[in-house]
């Protein structure tokens, strides 16, 4: 099994049997809210054609965080295959955290994340670390939702802005220790594509929040545009200097 190129079984035709009637129950809960917040609209006096703007508005707010996931799936294919990509970035829509998953369930085994090392036990690691870690957000969601609050009063005093920022740095942590976590090379030093990729992404968030604050628009595709000239560099320097 180990000795097969293991993107055979990732792309294999029984796993898009397996996927794909998760994502059509998706699609069909996205009909059905939808239809719900239609029906109920009379109930805050709407009218069905503010109903319809408020639907255009949404749905062109979404093309830009969009953009970033499809960024992110496509680089997911060529290392975890096309089904599984598909099944979680449509169940979860949080690229950023299927990435993450993935990543640390390769790295768990001891491998980069689509390394020539990666094979069938990392990719089958990768694909558990991705299920167990959404099925922990949904036992938590079902047993503590309604704790929250009382946990928010007692971490913030019941001040909203502070625990947002706590959020906020809890997720930078996160994703500053996954940087620094991979910015060695194969050969266990320093990689300067890697790092070139980080600085130039970060480089560019900094100044499209400056120009999203002049025009709001662009703010929806920061995360996207960043990522591509973050890997565009990181592609030019690997060529030209190695990594």
């Amino acid at each position: 099994m180990e000795t097969r190129n293991y993107l055979e079984i990732a792309n294999d035709g029984m796993l898009w049997v397996m996927c794909i009637p998760i994502i059509l129950i998706v699609g069909a809960q996205a009909f059905l809210f939808t239809k719900k917040a239609f029906d109920a609209a009379h109930v805050t006096s709407l009218e069905h054609s503010q109903c319809m703007r408020a639907f255009r508005v949404g749905a062109t707010s979404a093309i830009g965080p969009s953009l970033a996931v499809f960024i992110v799936m496509v680089a997911m294919m060529g290392v975890v295959g096309a089904p599984v990509t598909w099944m979680r970035l449509s169940m979860i829509g949080a690229a950023n955290t299927e990435l993450t998953a993935s990543t640390i369930g390769a790295q768990a085994m001891g491998v980069q994340f689509g390394s020539a090392e990666y094979r069938i036990t990392e990719f089958a690691n990768s694909v558990w670390t991705m299920a167990l870690n959404g099925c922990g957000w949904l036992v938590f969601c079902g047993l503590f939702t309604d704790k929250l609050e009382i946990l928010q009063d007692k971490v913030a005093g019941g001040d909203r802005i502070i625990m947002q920022r706590i959020c906020g740095a809890a997720v930078l942590g996160t994703a500053s220790y996954l940087v620094a976590s991979n910015t060695k090379g194969i050969d266990g030093g320093i990689a300067m594509d890697r790092i070139s990729a980080a600085i130039i992404a970060a480089i560019f968030m900094i100044i499209l929040d400056r120009l999203g604050k002049k025009y709001p628009k662009i703010l929806e595709y920061t995360l996207g545009i960043a990522m591509i000239c973050g890997m565009f560099i990181g592609v030019v320097v690997a060529n030209n200097f190695g990594g």
